[in-house]
């Protein structure tokens, strides 16, 4: 990166100081394998060390500056009594800023950078650092803004002699800080959000950077790790299923079963028993077995199972022989019985009419056949012509919709990840046995290894760019949630799903129940939303802040405007699409008597929700404005518009005005 760069970012960004500490290890002390929590300065005063930044080893002497991003391994080995200092600080850029600046952190972030260098001027650093952890120790709250104002010196002071020097930093690898850190907590209950806050990166980036360098995404791998060691067990040891599972970060037997069966093609109890009679069989002890301890190689199931997939060492010369011996020998034997066995052909002239009448009779049947197919099968139109899918799919993946499908009691066989987490599902009594039976395909597009071995008999796929690698698996219906950068209404959603599995009658009668609830929600809140008063609905985020639409939003829009036909502004009428991202200066221009603020508990919302401009807003010295959602790690009901969350919705929003009545 640019020394201009940098400095510019560390002018944009919000510090905040985590930790400030003073160290001394004596001669031959380690630290092993800790994590940084943050980005971290590390200055060795006094003494040598070897230390590892995740693979990369540095030889510090005294004087020494090392740094670290997030979910960097840090090692230290100390050849001599080592002191040193380590300020841990988190930076974060503000709401309200440039777009520029936002794209260049996320292109090319220098608090992740690892670097180790010998300063020329080596005692201004130490001045500074020596005055940090003296004004963090002090109880005096200036103090602590003393070691903010002396952090901007000693990192000023920092970057001045790292570009005198000409030295270039370190870009971490994500995909190898990933590798090392599933294999580190593979036993943990990991996920790809956990995995991504991990190295204090994107969940889509990572999968991205993952699937390109390793053609494989990261909770596959994750899978492929904790079966590999699952297999070492079950060769190794008596332990049970339960203890394994335990042990290698699966929830319970039954998971560590099904999880097996799909990686390796048979049971955990098959594999223990057939590796178990293989080793009887062989004169080969078990030290020499050979046992791959990662098989980068996926064996997709199948009824007739392969068992060549699953050898564990090489034949001795001896037992290939032997059984080309065998294997001869019985072929001779069966050739000699067939022969002795079979009468002799002498009257071919009247098994032919015999011949032509069957053949006349398969001809006759493919009218029947050809008929009954065409029974089985319907003709949807999507936006890439006509499909023809099943009558009544038995195995469906889908990349969206998962409520839906539920609703009208489709199981799918797999969905993308964030399905499987949405917070609507625990609240609308989703059972876990039905969850189980759900296959994770992680994310955009989803796993195509993992969709082929469940060999889907229709697939969902809600975005273009997808649907040619979802052909080649099976029949693929595109089906877009997201038109533009506005959704269809939320009843048209479903009615669309609907279609494509010819359970139009399900769904209408849903529909009639649900409009039934909101006839009685309008009833309940009749009043509050005055004659002439307008209502406005933003979502306030980490980086930025929305206006939705009066039609085409999301987050609760659809059920504020469309179902409960709460007044829109002119501004959310008069919106091409479903939102519009505004700057904080020009939100009063949006906002109506009533407004409900989606977010306004997550990260960086406080920064609006303080400021003397939201206080000044008429709707909020009025007390009219409805707090509601988050859209953190699971999101909640408001981030889908299925039939459960529409649901959910329905009974929030109408709680919220019930609650501020007057």
């Amino acid at each position: 990166m640019k020394l201009n760069d940098h400095i510019l970012l560390w002018n944009h960004v919000f510090i905040k100081v985590i930790d400030i500490r003073h160290n001394v290890m004596e001669k031959g002390e380690e630290l092993r394998s800790y994590r940084l929590p943050v980005s971290t300065f590390l200055y060795t005063v006094r003494g040598n060390a070897r230390i590892w930044l995740d693979d990369n080893i540095h030889t510090a002497k005294r004087f020494h500056i090392l740094h670290g991003g997030k979910g960097t391994s840090l090692n230290i080995i100390a050849d001599d009594e080592l002191e040193y200092y380590m300020i841990l600080y988190k930076p974060t850029l503000p709401l309200l800023c440039r777009q520029e600046i936002v794209q260049l952190m996320e292109k090319d972030n220098p608090f992740h950078y690892q670097y180790a260098f010998a300063p020329s001027y080596p005692l201004s650093l130490y001045d500074y650092i020596v005055q940090m952890d003296k004004y963090w120790h002090e109880s005096a709250t200036l103090s602590k803004l003393q070691v903010k104002a002396t952090l901007y010196q000693f990192v000023y002071e920092l970057l001045r002699q790292l570009h005198r020097q000409d030295f270039e930093p370190v870009r971490p690898d994500p995909v190898r800080l990933a590798v090392r850190y599933i294999r580190e907590h593979f036993n943990e209950p990991l996920t790809l959000d956990s995995i991504a806050q991990a190295l204090d990166c994107s969940a889509g980036h990572l999968s991205r950077l993952f699937k390109s360098s390793m053609n494989n995404s990261p909770i596959h791998y994750l899978g492929q790790i904790r079966i590999d060691r699952t297999m070492q067990l079950l060769i190794r040891t008596d332990a049970t299923l339960q203890e394994i599972a335990e042990q290698v970060g699966f929830a319970d037997a039954h998971s560590l079963s099904r999880a097996f069966k799909k990686y390796q093609g048979l049971s955990p109890s098959r594999f223990r028993e057939k590796q178990r009679r293989s080793w009887q069989d062989r004169d080969l002890p078990l030290s020499m077995q050979r046992f791959a301890v990662l098989q980068h190689k996926f064996y997709p199931y199948n009824d007739i199972e392969n068992h060549s997939h699953y050898r564990t060492g090489r034949e001795l010369l001896m037992q290939r022989r032997t059984k080309i011996a065998v294997m001869t020998l019985v072929m001779c034997f069966s050739l000699l019985v067939g022969a002795c066995s079979s009468p002799a052909n002498t009257n071919v002239g009247t098994q032919a009419p015999a011949n032509h009448a069957a053949e006349a009779n398969i001809n006759t049947g493919k009218g029947d056949q050809q008929a009954n197919a065409a029974a089985k099968t319907r003709i949807v139109s999507t936006l890439k012509g006509d499909v023809e899918v099943p009558a009544e799919p038995k195995r469906v993946a889908s990349d969206q919709y998962m409520g839906h499908l539920l609703k009208l009691g489709i199981i799918p066989v797999g969905v993308r990840s964030f399905m499987l987490g949405e917070s609507w599902i625990s609240k609308a009594g989703i059972s876990q046995e039905i969850l189980n039976g759900i296959e994770d395909l992680g994310g955009f597009p989803m796993n195509l290894e993992k969709l082929t071995y469940l060999e889907p008999d229709l697939i969902i796929g809600s975005l273009d760019k997808n649907i040619e690698e979802y052909q080649k698996i099976g029949t693929t219906v595109f089906l877009p949630y997201w038109e533009g950068e506005s959704t269809a209404g939320p009843l048209e959603k479903f009615r669309r799903i609907s279609e494509i599995f010819g359970k139009q009658q399900e769904a209408e009668q849903w529909i009639t129940e649900y409009e039934k609830k909101v006839a009685e929600a309008k009833a309940k809140i009749a009043g509050i939303v005055k004659e002439g008063e307008t209502v406005s609905v933003v979502q306030i985020g980490s980086k930025a802040m929305y206006v939705f639409a009066a039609e085409g939003g999301n987050y609760g829009s659809s059920t504020i405007y469309q179902m409960l036909q709460l007044p829109p502004t002119k501004q959310a009428l008069n919106m091409k699409e479903g939102f519009e991202n505004i700057s904080l200066e020009v939100l009063p221009e949006y906002m109506g008597d009533h407004v409900f603020v989606y977010g306004a508990k997550d990260e960086g919302a406080d920064q609006i929700i303080n400021s003397d401009l939201w206080k000044s807003i008429p709707a909020v010295q009025k007390g009219q404005v409805y707090m509601y959602g988050s859209f953190g790690e699971k999101g909640d009901e408001f981030v889908m518009e299925d039939p459960y969350s529409l649901e959910l919705q329905l009974d929030t929003i109408v709680n919220l005005l019930l609650a501020n009545k007057k």
